[in-house]
């Protein structure tokens, strides 16, 4: 077994391939020996179950992937690290390294062609960067996946998984509430990276819903009416909506008093169904003109 989160072992192996930390991708290498096999086990690698990880780095998170999972897929961007990889995975036939952009890979046919008979679940630490992008792409896509457990910043985390009708809420945090109960994991310092990020992380776990918790008439409408809304937050959603979405504010008005919703309420005081509720009146009146 490789020492994956001994500091020395680490920069034997990348001074070995003449590897070097890249900031642009956001390289910040997990080497607290606690953290992965809690990532592993919280995020669902288990026997009959396959895993996509984005970003394995050197692979500290995926060895213990490979050691519970039947199948893992990780999907690294860095060419420079596949000959890492080669070497700290090489003991498991049931790792597959892609080099590739999460962001343009064909994920549903990834997943038909790499995990047939298998629950599919996503667990990754991700570079902070491309947190919010990667999150939606596989909420958005609709993948036949059951939950996605990350480490990210942790101040995306407190955002994803805020309640809604709290100041800490904001639109990301609205449409991944649309698709998936979000939930905190536990906290990870700063000094359990190398190099050391200059922000502390945290785990989170998303368990998609079967369907949506609230029914709206036009998904496209559903998220222009969040965009809208979040897009100057401290105004009124009277006068973010009618600037944003082109309405005139005494229609405006009469379908959020339909909604239950005062035009002088901000968009982090509103639930999901509210939201739901304004998206499906805007799309009726539209339809209606």
């Amino acid at each position: 077994m490789q020492k994956l989160s001994d500091i020395g072992k680490i920069k034997e192996i990348l001074c070995k391939y003449g590897f070097s930390f890249s900031k642009a991708l956001g390289q910040n290498f997990l080497v607290n020996p606690s953290v992965c096999p809690r990532m592993a086990e919280l995020g669902g690698a288990a026997k009959g179950v396959g895993v996509i990880e984005v970003g394995p780095g050197i692979g500290v998170l995926t060895y213990e992937l490979a050691q519970r999972a039947d199948r893992v897929v990780a999907v690294e961007l860095d060419k420079r690290l596949l000959p890492v990889l080669d070497e700290t995975l090489s003991e498991f036939d049931n790792v597959k390294v892609i080099n590739g952009d999460i962001l343009k890979i064909d994920l549903r046919k990834l997943i038909e062609e790499e995990f047939k008979g298998l629950d599919v679940v996503v667990c990754a630490n991700l570079p902070y960067y491309i947190t919010s992008p990667v999150i939606m792409k596989l909420l958005e896509d609709r993948l036949p996946i059951r939950s996605i457990t990350v480490m990210v910043q942790k101040e995306a985390a407190d955002r994803l998984c805020a309640e809604l009708g709290t100041r800490q809420t904001g639109a990301v945090t609205v449409a991944v509430n649309y698709y998936a109960k979000a939930e905190m994991l536990f906290k990870v310092s700063s000094g359990s990276f190398m190099p050391p990020p200059k922000v502390d992380s945290a785990v989170i776990k998303l368990t998609l819903h079967e369907a949506p918790p609230v029914k709206v008439q036009s998904e496209e409408m559903f998220f222009k009416v969040i965009r809208a809304a979040f897009a100057q937050r401290r105004k009124t959603l009277s006068n973010t909506l009618s600037a944003a979405l082109g309405i005139d504010k005494g229609e405006l008005k009469q379908i959020l008093e339909s909604a239950g919703v005062s035009p002088t309420a901000r968009a982090e005081q509103l639930t999901l169904p509210e939201f739901a509720d304004i998206a499906n009146g805007l799309d009726e009146s539209i339809r209606d003109a």
